[in-house]
């Protein structure tokens, strides 16, 4: 919970993680308990996700098991929040996955493309479309997607994954367009590189390797992602809507050429 000198930013609010077990998910969920938030974590990875519940307390967390393109997993996790919270005011699209790092095109599979697909923009899809179901009724809520720096540029990861997450934000933008006449907010957040399992493995590095920062002397952690939740979660981005918060310290705005040239008087 937050400390006495600190206001809870989500005083009486529910929400849901999807790939809430691990990683940013975990993160987010732990934050948002933090500030007074009755979360459900919906994933696949069930001793971890239990045992996150188990950390915060029974009263603070729960578990569902939940594979997000999986329609009847979504509905059943919305469905489960409602019977037990009687609202939902957060849905947190945060799961994801990578493929191979095959970086010519000829090399990618039709099968592994759309399994990145499916559960990269299918998945937050079909979170977006439940949570939009039980939000519309009470004419509130906060809709937020786990995006990347890849929504943004590419040459950063595989086709799949690039592809998949320019779409959730184009997702997002449409969802916020039909949704704000009944004041629910979508938005995305878009990570620069963090070492958390997937990432680790996809780039074959440990957390010991350095990953370049704009920012000078600064690493980005999942923290910082939870942080940017937060505050699209909270009342004080009441007026944000169909943005896209890219927390990448100025990665994706530098221009690679630039320093390259001098000038001279």
């Amino acid at each position: 919970m937050a400390s006495p000198t600190q206001k809870a930013r989500l005083e009486n609010k529910v929400a849901i993680v999807t790939g809430g077990a691990r990683g940013i998910g975990e993160c987010i969920v732990r934050l948002f308990v933090k500030h007074g938030a009755k979360v459900v974590i919906a994933d696949v990875i069930d001793d971890l996700g239990e045992l996150v519940c188990q950390d915060l307390g029974a009263e603070f967390a729960s578990f569902i098991h939940c594979d997000v393109t999986n329609e009847s997993d979504i509905e059943n996790v919305i469905n489960t929040t409602i019977a037990k919270h009687g609202k939902l005011d957060i849905m947190v699209n945060n799961a994801g996955t990578l493929d191979a790092p095959k970086l010519s095109i000829l090399d990618n599979e039709k099968s592994d493309f759309e399994r990145v697909v499916s559960v990269n923009l299918t998945g937050v899809f079909l979170g977006t479309k439940h949570a939009a179901r039980v939000m519309i009724p009470k004419c509130s809520g906060s809709i937020i997607t786990t995006a990347s720096i890849c929504s943004v540029i590419g040459g950063v990861a595989s086709h799949a994954y690039v592809s998949s997450k320019h779409a959730v934000v184009g997702l997002a933008k449409n969802a916020a367009a039909e949704l704000g006449k009944y004041q629910i907010r979508v938005n995305c957040v878009s990570p620069y590189v963090i070492p958390t399992p997937m990432t680790l493995k996809f780039h074959n590095i440990d957390e010991s390797s350095s990953v370049y920062s704009n920012l000078n002397g600064k690493t980005l952690r999942p923290q910082d992602i939870a942080n940017a939740a937060l505050f699209l979660a909270s009342d004080e981005s009441g007026y944000v809507s169909g943005h896209n918060l890219v927390v990448d310290g100025g990665y994706t705005v530098q221009n690679p050429a630039f320093g390259l040239f001098s000038l001279k008087p």
